[in-house]
């Protein structure tokens, strides 16, 4: 099979990450002022609460799935028999997990009891994936193309139907739904790469202990990132904290995919390169996964530290201004979040020790719960966004711990100097132009340009050559094709 470009492959994962991401976060100031804090507090409740079932649905089967595809993405045959094995398990889970979820809802009989019922829709979604395939395989090209179609869609219901705060169900429903069409059409491009098979070979529920394996460390993850949710509410009652929460990390995690898409991109990079037993190709790709880390989520954190005072005001409106402080406060898991992507997501699960990776995302979880005991009851919202930044340090201390001995520490942090030190004068510059400039979007978009633009300059002017590289890279690249259209 054909060597596939992990630069053009980092851009296609991106570009797919931020139509996930982008599209509630364009419309996030619309959303915000039509259904109040009250209606985003009780969107980002319940769909945590149903984030645990789809989190069950889904099991490890999304990074199994990805893993046992890049194992085999040169032959046919076999990864037709991995598609259907991971296939008819993600459907037996979400059956189950769907009838549990049922169960539930209509047991307790919730406040909000349609917002609950439309979740069906998204616990059925996750037998309609295959987006684990064509990661798989590198064929981010196909899942980008496929789903900005849309994510455009869903970018023009919200505008045309969501009117006022009663349309918090159809907005819900909406998303759904469209999440479940951007999945189904994936499936148009499937008989491309797979071959028959017979029934006797397939053999779904052989490898449910790996499955399971690497479920432990996605449920680790997943609680701790919900938990939060679900704590506030739970200690403080009411859904206002919750919802100044939500739009405080949802700006975090768009940002944070300019970092974090390179893993699914590295995923089965690495993967083949531990089945070719190449460990010197993979300390080297790992080196430059660190360095990018660095590179992006020390000025990452920083700018969104800069930027907040400036840009929340005009983009969430009136009555959103605690979300200021809080974008400050959760700014700083961009980093850790990074590293720890890198260390766990990147080198730990392809090759194959997901345990490893587990224990330490469980040891996080632990954290994450106990500073959200002692600090929501005292800080609400800022309390849980405070327990945040700690547990994902201590997760990326923890790993970097556990593979001291594989990967020079000393190698890995080595770039952080010169990134810390531009990114910190990129900060200065944001804080002055916050207490010039007025609370607009044009003020925003050149706060951005001029902090990026420091950024670089000085990144330049310390000669780090990790930049100059890829720098000369985009340039000759984009040199080439001018040319290629001028001819």
């Amino acid at each position: 099979m054909k060597e596939k470009n992990v630069k053009k492959n980092y851009i296609y994962n991106v570009a797919y990450q931020l139509l996930v991401i982008i599209t509630p976060l364009l419309t996030a100031p619309y959303i915000s002022r039509v259904l109040g804090v009250d209606g985003i507090g009780v969107f980002s409740y319940v769909t945590a609460i149903a984030a645990f079932f789809i989190i069950f649905a889904t099991l490890g089967t999304s990074t199994y799935g990805q893993r046992e595809i890049s194992y085999v993405q040169a032959d046919a045959h076999r990864r037709s028999v991995v598609f259907w094995n991971t296939v008819i398990f993600r459907c037996t889970s979400t059956a189950i997990f769907l009838l549990i979820y049922g169960i539930f809802v209509f047991a307790i009989r919730p406040e909000w009891m349609i917002i609950y019922i439309i979740q069906f829709i998204e616990i059925i979604n996750v037998a309609c994936d295959t987006s684990w395939f064509f990661q798989g395989l590198e064929e981010f090209g196909k899942i980008v193309g496929r789903n900005a179609i849309f994510r455009l869609i869903n970018l023009a219901m919200v505008f045309t139907l969501i009117k006022d705060e009663n349309d918090l169900a159809l907005y819900t429903a909406a998303t759904a739904i469209i999440t479940m069409a951007g999945h189904v059409s994936l499936w148009a491009y499937l008989p491309k790469y797979l071959t028959k098979i017979s029934k006797s070979e397939l053999t779904p529920f052989a490898d449910t202990h790996v499955i399971l394996g690497l479920f432990l460390p996605t449920i680790a993850v997943q609680i701790y990132q919900y938990l939060d949710k679900i704590m506030i509410r739970l200690i403080n009652g009411g859904s206002t904290e919750n919802g100044y929460y939500e739009q405080a990390m949802r700006i975090t995690k768009m940002v944070l995919v300019l970092v974090t898409s390179m893993s699914t991109v590295m995923v089965p990079r690495i993967g083949r390169y531990f089945e070719e037993n190449n460990k010197e190709a993979i300390r080297n790709a790992m080196y430059k996964a660190y360095r990018f880390a660095w590179f992006l989520g020390l000025p990452l954190m920083f700018g969104l530290f800069g930027i907040a005072d400036n840009f929340i005001p005009w983009f969430y409106g009136p009555g959103y201004e605690k979300v200021i402080v809080l974008l400050k406060i959760v700014s700083a898991i961009t980093v850790a979040i990074s590293i720890n992507n890198v260390t766990g997501i990147q080198y730990l699960v392809p090759t194959k020790r997901e345990n490893l990776y587990t224990k330490t995302v469980l040891y996080g979880a632990v954290i994450n719960f106990c500073f959200n005991l002692m600090l929501i009851p005292k800080l609400s919202s800022y309390g849980a966004a405070i327990a945040s930044v700690i547990a994902e340090a201590s997760i990326a201390i923890i790993q970097l711990f556990v593979i001291r001995k594989e990967l020079e520490i000393k190698r890995i942090i080595a770039p952080i100097p010169k990134y810390l030190f531009s990114a910190a004068m990129m900060l200065l510059l944001l804080i002055i132009e916050s207490r010039l400039l007025p609370n607009t979007i044009i003020a925003t978009f050149i706060m951005i340009v001029s902090g990026a633009a420091v950024y670089f300059i000085l990144l330049l002017i310390l000669a780090d050559s990790f930049f100059i590289e890829n720098a000369k890279s985009v340039i000759n690249k984009i040199s080439s094709k001018l040319s290629g259209v001028k001819k």
